[in-house]
């Protein structure tokens, strides 16, 4: 007996103007026939899998798709045609639109918005009901209930392309809080590099030798002891004035967050990609969505090639090495009891040279949509903006000026002045108190510096730094002073020269 992939169910949104992959299991030499409208096409199960490829569709509402073999039938209604969007990443994309900032104006304001939602269900593979969560699951209308549990950067970016489009967006929520790049990439991805094996050696280490039986036995004691520290940790900051880290720790003891990389643990190399990357590939796309990298920060110098692998596996793996790529570059964060590492700083430079050096890729620079002490920004409503404006740049119009924030372009020096070019697409201003640069010598050694901006050129000097060889800006973890913007009120990216 067949079986189709749960991607498909009614109410779904199909890729309009691409050839449309529908797909499924069952046994070999079983003949499936799809029908979509007047287009008919038929494949057989080989090696357990099948995949059935229909013409593309324009965009539209209403179609009908029946799936057929001997024995079986099932017939999908309400199905769009429209543009389809993976939003992948941690917490901050799977950030809930019931808790962002505006959402409970979309939810009581946006009744017959033109964007239908797939979550993909949170379990990882091996789990004993991962067969049938992952199997009961559907594309969902939108309503002020259902809708509250989407996620607010997927669901206000497709609302935003929706109106300009005049067509349904379709978003697959394809994403989990506190995971890393290398939980959604293949062990055969980690292999090819000794600087993404970070993660994967300890994998392997924690792994070798150990029965299933052992490791699940191990991955369950550390589950009981992580619910009882959770509670503890929820009781401590329920009941704490000014609660801090610390203190968490001295009142429920050492936290082993997130545990043993064994294989049912959803925090561990390949573990999404193999239960929920896989679920949804090869669902024909219009690209991916991504707002990760808070939880790399302890291997930042090595993201820059983690980020490189995924895209390239994700679209290998999607049979389109042109799929467009939309990376949110991390915005300021710092935990009060924190030390400033800069290391998010490589982070986002990592994430700036992806945008630079890998073809259709978009980067929305969030860098002035932080908080401080909270690493989920509450207001999404910009985060979603930029993407939407880098999807009109990279996917559709082409056109959309000034839709990337200003990058550094260069540095020359002149005198005891280090003139930085920028790509603004129009005159740069300040806004708010100078700050935010620093000026070094051959020594590095780094001081505040003062700064003037004219057309699109940033001119950085100080009395301390004579004969000036470096510059950075922004070059911290967390500042509320974002002082440098475009005419079109977009920050200038962080850098270092």
């Amino acid at each position: 007996m067949i079986r189709i992939s749960p991607m498909f169910s009614d109410h779904m949104v199909l890729q309009r103007d691409k050839d449309i992959s529908v797909f499924g299991t069952g046994s070999d030499g079983e003949k499936v026939t799809v029908t979509l409208g007047s287009s008919s096409a038929s494949e057989h199960v080989r090696n357990g899998k099948w995949l059935v490829k229909l013409p593309p569709l324009s965009a539209g509402v209403g179609f009908e798709m029946t799936v057929s073999a001997e024995g079986f039938t099932r017939t999908f209604t309400d199905i769009a045609a429209g543009e389809v969007w993976l939003a992948g990443g941690q917490s901050n994309m799977e950030f809930e639109l019931q808790n962002c900032t505006t959402g409970s104006e979309h939810l009581k304001n946006d009744a017959g918005v033109k964007v239908r939602f797939y979550y993909t269900r949170k379990i990882v593979e091996g789990e004993p009901d991962y067969e049938e969560k992952i199997t009961n699951n559907g594309w969902q209308l939108f309503d002020s209930e259902t809708a509250k549990c989407w996620s607010a950067v997927g669901y206000i970016f497709a609302k935003k392309l929706s109106e300009t489009l005049g067509c349904t967006v379709g978003i697959i929520g394809c994403n989990w809080g506190g995971t890393k790049a290398c939980h959604w990439m293949s062990a055969e991805s980690l292999e090819k590099d000794a600087d993404m094996r970070f993660d994967y050696d300890k994998y392997l280490a924690a792994t070798d030798g150990k029965t299933e039986e052992q490791m699940t036995r191990e991955y369950r004691e550390y589950e009981t002891y992580h619910n009882e520290w959770n509670r503890k940790s929820a009781e401590y900051y329920s009941n704490t004035p000014d609660p801090t880290w610390d203190g968490c720790l001295k009142a429920c003891g050492e936290c082993r967050y997130p545990g043993p990389p064994l294989p049912l643990n959803p925090c561990s190399p390949t573990a999404l990609y193999r239960s929920m990357i896989k679920v949804v590939c090869p669902y024909t796309l219009a690209g991916f969505l991504y707002y990760q990298g808070e939880s790399d920060d302890d291997n930042p110098q090595n993201y820059y090639k983690l980020l490189r692998g995924l895209i390239d596996l994700w679209r290998t793996d999607w049979g389109d090495d042109s799929l467009p790529f939309l990376i949110v570059q991390l915005p300021m964060h710092l935990y009060k009891d924190d030390t400033d590492r800069k290391n998010w700083c490589l982070i986002r430079e990592a994430q700036d040279k992806a945008y630079r050096t890998i073809r259709n890729t978009g980067l929305a620079v969030a860098i002035d949509c932080g908080e401080f002490n909270e690493i989920h920004p509450h207001d999404k409503e910009v985060v979603a903006e930029r993407l939407y404006h880098q999807a009109i740049t990279v996917r559709y119009t082409g056109a959309d000026r000034g839709s990337t924030a200003p990058l550094f372009a260069g540095a020359i020096r002149k005198g005891s002045i280090m003139m930085i070019h920028t790509t603004a697409a129009s005159e740069l201003e300040i806004r708010g108190e100078k700050s935010g640069f620093e000026i070094a010598g051959a020594d590095e050694v780094y001081y505040p510096a003062d700064f003037e901006v004219s057309g699109r050129t940033v001119r950085v000097f100080s009395p301390d730094v004579p004969e000036p060889e470096h510059v950075r800006y922004l070059w911290t973890n967390y500042t509320d002073k974002i002082p440098v913007y475009s005419k079109e009120g977009l920050p200038l990216a962080p850098f270092r020269t």
